[in-house]
C-alpha cells in the first residue's frame, strides 16, 4: 500500500545517477525537484519531453512535481509566479504525473491573519488555472508560510474542499514549527494524499534520519497503515548539503558536508526499518 519515491536531487544532480542509485533500492518514482541542476520550474516543455524519454527508457515515472510555488513572499508580485505555476502545470502534463508540491508565501507569522485573504486569492487563481487538468494540487506544511501550522493548513483544506486541493503532510517541517505531528496528523488526516519522510529534533530543528527525531514518523506510519491509505512516502533526507538546498528556504545556513548516495542510503535505510517493522 505504501510507494516508495525520493527527492532524488539530494543523491546527485544527475538524473543518471539519480536512476542509478535509485534502482539499487527497487524504487522507480522520483518526486522532481532539482533534474541535471535545474529547478524543475525552469524546463520548458521541449525540455521536459526529453526527460520523458529518458524515464520511459529506464521505466521510471514522477510521483509529484516537487515545486517552488508558492515560495515567495506574500507582497511580491504575483503574476510571475502564476506564469510559473501554468509552465509548471504544463511539465507535469507532459511528465505524467498528478500531483504538484506547493506552499502558501512566506510572511511574517503574527500577521498571518491579516494575509489569509490574499492567500487564499492566489490559490484560487492556482485551483481555476488548474481546473480540468486532472493535477491535485497538493499543499505542504512548510515553517514560515502561512500554512505553518495544521489550524491554518485545515483552514486552505476546508477553504476548498475539493479533490482538486489536498495535502503533503512533512513531520519535520511541523516539528520546525513546534507543533506536535500527531496532533497535526489527526486534524488534518481526511485531507492528507502524500507523505514527505523527514524527521527532525525538536529542540533544535536538526533533520535526522527517520525515527531519530520528534517526528514520531512510526506511529504516523502506522495511522496510514490502520487506515490503508494507498501513497506515497517519497524520501527527502535533508542530511546534507546538495545541489539548490540554499535556494529552498528563507535565512537557512547550508550544511557544508556534501550529500549524496551514502546519505541517502542512511535515509532509506530508516525508513524501511520503520515500515517493515509496521506490516509486519
Amino acid at each position: 500500500m505504501f510507494t516508495y519515491s525520493a527527492f532524488a536531487d539530494e543523491i546527485s544532480p544527475s538524473l543518471d545517477i539519480q536512476i542509478k542509485e535509485l534502482k539499487k533500492y527497487n524504487i522507480c518514482h522520483i518526486e522532481a525537484r532539482g533534474i541535471n541542476g535545474k529547478n524543475i520550474s525552469q524546463y520548458t516543455p521541449e525540455e521536459a519531453k526529453e526527460i520523458k524519454k529518458i524515464l520511459d527508457g529506464s521505466n521510471f515515472k514522477i510521483s509529484a512535481l516537487g515545486s517552488p510555488i508558492g515560495k515567495i513572499n506574500i507582497t511580491d508580485d504575483f503574476a510571475p509566479e502564476l506564469e510559473k505555476f501554468k509552465n509548471i502545470l504544463e511539465t507535469a502534463r507532459i511528465l505524467e504525473t498528478k500531483y504538484i508540491r506547493m506552499f502558501s508565501f512566506y510572511m511574517d507569522a503574527s500577521k498571518a491573519h491579516l494575509y489569509r485573504d490574499e492567500v487564499l486569492e492566489r490559490w484560487r487563481q492556482y485551483v481555476e488555472t488548474a481546473k480540468g487538468s486532472g493535477v491535485i494540487l497538493l499543499h505542504e506544511n512548510e515553517k514560515g508560510i502561512y500554512g505553518d501550522t495544521p489550524e491554518r493548513c485545515l483552514d486552505i483544506m476546508k477553504t476548498f474542499d475539493c479533490g482538486d486541493v489536498r495535502a503533503t503532510f512533512d513531520p519535520a517541517n511541523f516539528v520546525q514549527c513546534k507543533v506536535d505531528t500527531l496532533y497535526a496528523f489527526d486534524l488534518l488526516r481526511e485531507y492528507i494524499e502524500y507523505i514527505h519522510i523527514k524527521d527532525a529534533v525538536w529542540e533544535t530543528g536538526e533533520v535526522v534520519p527517520s525515527g531519530m527525531g520528534s517526528g514520531k514518523i512510526k506511529q504516523i506510519v502506522s495511522k496510514l497503515y490502520d487506515m490503508k491509505l494507498s501513497c506515497f512516502l517519497s524520501l527527502e533526507p535533508h542530511l546534507a548539503d546538495f545541489v539548490g538546498f540554499a535556494d529552498l528556504e528563507q535565512n537557512t545556513e547550508v550544511k557544508k558536508e556534501a550529500s549524496g548516495p551514502e546519505k541517502f542510503e542512511i535515509a532509506y535505510n530508516a525508513l524501511d526499518k520503520i515500515v517493515r517493522e509496521v506490516i509486519s
